[in-house]
C-alpha cells in the first residue's frame, strides 16, 4: 500500500516522468491522498467506466482488467508513476456527480473487504470529486493525468 499518492495533472508523460524522485504535488495541480493502491484503484475506475454498476465485481475481474502503463520503471525506493487511461481521463471529465457517488461507494466496498479496519481514512467521494475535476482540464488542455506514489 502506498504511504503518499499524489494525482495530477502535466503535459506529457516525460515530464510526468520528471517529478519520479520529487513529490509533484508542490509543481503541478493535483490533488493527495494516503494509504490507497494507486494502480488497483485507476484500474477499479477504469472497469466501473467501461461496465458502470453499483455491485462490486469479482476481484479475479479487477485482476484481470488492464492495469495503468508506469511512465517509470518501478525501482527499490518504491516510488511510481502511472498514467492513467486516456478513456478513464474523458470519462472523469464527463463524470456526474451520481456517478462519482455510485464509484465511490463500489471502491469503499472494495477496500473494507480487503483492508478492513486498516482502510485509508481519506474521503474517497473526495478523492474522486477532484481527480474528476483534474480530468477535466486535462480533457481542456490536452494534457495528461498521472499517479505519483510512494
Amino acid at each position: 500500500m502506498a504511504h503518499d499518492i499524489v494525482f495530477f495533472l502535466a503535459p506529457d508523460d516525460e515530464t510526468a516522468a520528471a517529478t519520479r524522485l520529487q513529490n509533484p504535488g508542490r509543481a503541478f495541480e493535483s490533488v493527495t491522498c494516503r494509504f490507497i493502491e494507486p494502480d488497483s484503484a485507476i484500474a477499479e475506475w477504469d472497469m466501473y467506466f467501461e461496465e458502470p454498476s453499483a455491485e462490486v465485481p469479482p476481484l479475479e475481474q479487477l485482476h484481470g482488467w488492464s492495469w495503468p502503463k508506469w511512465v517509470t520503471a518501478p525501482l527499490n525506493d518504491g516510488v511510481e508513476v502511472f498514467a492513467l487511461p486516456q478513456r478513464l481521463t474523458r470519462a472523469l471529465a464527463s463524470a456526474s456527480s451520481s456517478e462519482l457517488e455510485e464509484l465511490a461507494g463500489r471502491w469503499i466496498i472494495r477496500l473494507k473487504s480487503a483492508d478492513g479496519d486498516d482502510m485509508t481514512d481519506e474521503d474517497l467521494l473526495a478523492v474522486l470529486q477532484g481527480v474528476a475535476q483534474l480530468a477535466t482540464s486535462a480533457v481542456s488542455t490536452g494534457g495528461g493525468l498521472y499517479s505519483w506514489s510512494f
